[in-house]
């Protein structure tokens, strides 16, 4: 299984590689434009038929002006509090958003709960998959905490576990080319100054501050296993279609190698935990990058920085979901 799987038709962008669907007008790995393209009747203006690049960041159509229909999911917006909030964006190419977060505020403590989960577009319900991830995530870290009774990192695995029992409770068709239902995760709890975070899939988590920034996560992909193998190099593994083929997830299909990878950070300062999938960090990949563009809003409140880090993503072409998390603290 992997992150860009093609069950029925194959095939791949002439400038990077990468396997793309047919239908697709933008490789999603390097935006470079596809010759190859079957229109589609989601795809553009309902009204005129202008095609997809006519509809700008708010859906309106530049050709007439109509406005498609959004459907629920598309936008999500959570403000907990001024210092944490999130947003999950459909972004400009695709039909529907996969993606989908949960915050929340643990009651009577001093510590905060970020979700964010990626559908796995190859499996079936992906954007199921992700609801019921983040959301069971979410109650089960904030029950834990609150109740004290085990340590943050036990919190995060008993929580990840309850993920992927909600993945795998999903009715789904057993066989043929289509997976089951499947979701990458990315979960991390902050109780006073120590953030705890837990991951499979490539949806990350970054440190933001004035006095550094860096990635906390580390993808698990074929790359990154190859690389680590000692097969190959960074640049040799680049080159290949499946370079950025996700590893780890959670779906029934994931037997034993569901429990997450978990760091704890000791936060040293004021700063930012961002949560992102990778429909954001494809246009900032490097800590620096995403640094830069968190403190161009820094006198702002989260939700604000979480808007303005999406509208970059869209501004840039928006070729996936698009979904981030941010804590201030």
């Amino acid at each position: 299984m992997t992150n860009y799987q093609l069950p029925i038709t194959k095939l791949q962008c002439p400038n990077c590689g990468t396997n793309v669907m047919i239908g697709d007008r933008f490789c999603e790995e390097c935006g470079t434009p596809l010759a190859v393209t079957i229109p589609n009747a989601g795809d553009g203006c309902e009204k005129c038929g202008a095609g997809i690049e006519a509809i700008d960041a708010e859906g309106y159509c530049s050709n007439c002006g109509f406005r498609r229909e959004t459907q629920t999911g598309d936008r999500i917006e959570i403000t907990i509090e001024s210092n944490l909030a999130g947003i999950s964006d459909r972004g400009l190419r695709h039909h529907h958003n996969e993606d989908y977060l949960a915050c929340a505020k643990v009651e009577g403590k001093n510590a905060y709960v970020l979700v964010v989960c990626d559908g796995v577009s190859s499996s079936q319900k992906p954007e199921l998959a992700a609801k019921v991830a983040a959301d069971k995530a979410s109650v089960a870290l904030s029950a834990a905490i609150q109740k004290g009774a085990v340590k943050s990192a036990e919190a995060m695995k008993i929580a990840v576990g309850e993920a992927l029992l909600s993945v795998c409770d999903i009715p789904y068709i057993n066989g043929g080319d289509i997976d089951p239902p499947s979701t990458t995760i990315v979960a991390a709890v902050v109780v006073d100054k120590m953030a705890t975070i837990g991951w499979l899939g490539d949806s990350r988590a970054y440190w933001i501050s004035p006095q550094g920034s860096k990635q906390l996560t580390k993808d698990d992909s074929w790359l990154n296993d190859i690389v680590c193998s000692g097969k190959m190099s960074e640049t040799e593994a680049r080159k290949y279609p499946q370079a950025h083929a996700i590893t780890r997830w959670l779906g029934v299909d994931i037997g034993d190698h569901w429990h997450p990878s978990i760091v704890n950070f000791d936060i040293p300062g004021s700063g930012y935990l961002l949560l992102c999938t990778d429909g954001m960090w494809h246009y900032a990949p490097e800590p620096s990058q995403m640094a830069h563009l968190v403190k161009k809003k820094a006198d702002k409140d989260a939700v604000e920085v979480s808007r303005s880090l999406v509208e970059f993503a869209l501004s840039k072409g928006g070729h996936d979901n698009i979904t981030v998390a941010l804590l201030s603290v």
